[in-house]
């Protein structure tokens, strides 16, 4: 009986983030493929502990067996490294670093980026949260050549996918991460044998993301009750959505958008009971139906305002809300 024929094509494979493995477990199961490595973040202290942890895709590469480099910055030593290697393709998802010209290069069919918007929408670090807090209702993932400028690589597929009514970033990034599992599958073949030839982006229709900060958690009245609750599910996890009442900062975990035929200021509690506390904005009303004030749990409105409450008439401050979408690239927040 003859000996199986080797793998053909070696891939690296470059993410942190767990909506990369997905499309990761696809490219493993890929025939003629070899994962010769994966790179990915160091280990970080996580939590209130401040335990080290391992991101997912290194707890993933750990698991399977896989060679796992962790550099803390990619240096010309690293693209020497993989040089030597003879990788045919890098497979990249929220890998978390640029990659420079010498490490692009060091690859026989460069490197390739799934992106999670259809591009040449929403470039940068944030384009799920981009896309809801924008109101978008289709988004989707971009298959994109890595070239040294922000997502801005020729395209060798995407596919689209329809936001749920009322859904917020974790659900969509978990459906995000299945598709571009599905694009891999579909548009990774062609890619490996040289048969895809990627088609350059629109520049005339590029918007831009940026990187979240602790800030962005804050709310402002003065917005659309729709507004809002598309912040508040963009934003969902970390940093949250808060508002500010009697110097604590109380966070809103679940509202909705309503209509009020009276007239109040915006940040106007107008009713607080077990139904949600209802705020008036510049146009409808927000109905916030969790909240949660320093160092407790995540309540329904009935549970927390019986150990908080909030009354008819107060007016919450509202704190402006910076931009997460733009048309030019943002500059860099400032280290914390």
């Amino acid at each position: 009986m003859p000996l199986p024929l080797a793998p053909s094509h070696r891939v690296i494979l470059l993410g942190s983030d767990e909506i990369a493995l997905a499309a990761f477990t696809v490219v493993r199961s890929l025939p003629e493929v070899e994962i010769v490595g994966v790179y990915s973040q160091p280990d970080r202290p996580s939590g209130r502990g401040q335990e080290v942890k391992s991101n997912p895709v290194a707890s993933w590469a750990r698991i399977e067996g896989l060679a796992l480099f962790q550099p803390e910055k990619l240096t010309p030593e690293h693209a020497q490294e993989l040089g030597r290697m003879r990788i045919d393709l890098g497979v990249v998802m929220a890998y978390g670093q640029m990659l420079k010209d010498d490490f692009l290069a060091a690859t026989r069919l460069g490197f390739v980026n799934f992106h999670g918007s259809i591009l040449p929408a929403l470039r940068g670090a944030t384009p799920v949260e981009g896309a809801l807090a924008s109101g978008f209702q289709v988004t989707g993932i971009s298959l994109q050549q890595v070239v040294r400028r922000l997502d801005a690589g020729p395209l060798h597929a995407s596919a689209e996918l329809k936001i749920a009514e009322g859904e917020g970033r974790t659900a969509l990034r978990a459906r995000l991460g299945l598709l571009a599992g599905e694009l891999a599958r579909n548009s990774l073949p062609g890619i490996l044998s040289g048969e895809s030839r990627p088609v350059a982006q629109d520049e005339s229709k590029v918007t831009y993301t940026r990187r979240l900060t602790r800030e962005d958690a804050a709310l402002d009245f003065n917005a659309t009750a729709s507004e809002l609750v598309a912040r508040i599910h963009a934003l969902e996890g970390w940093p949250g959505s808060a508002f500010i009442h009697a110097g604590l900062t109380i966070k809103v975990g679940a509202a909705s958008a309503g209509e009020s035929g009276a007239v109040s200021s915006p940040g106007t509690i107008l009713s607080a009971d077990r139904d949600g506390v209802v705020v008036a904005c510049r146009q409808g009303v927000l109905v916030m139906t969790k909240l949660q004030r320093p160092t407790a749990k995540m309540l329904p409105t009935g549970e927390f305002l019986a150990g908080y409450p909030l009354s008819v008439g107060e007016v919450l401050p509202s704190s402006p809300m910076p931009a997460l979408v733009g048309p030019i690239p943002f500059s860099r927040p400032p280290k914390s």
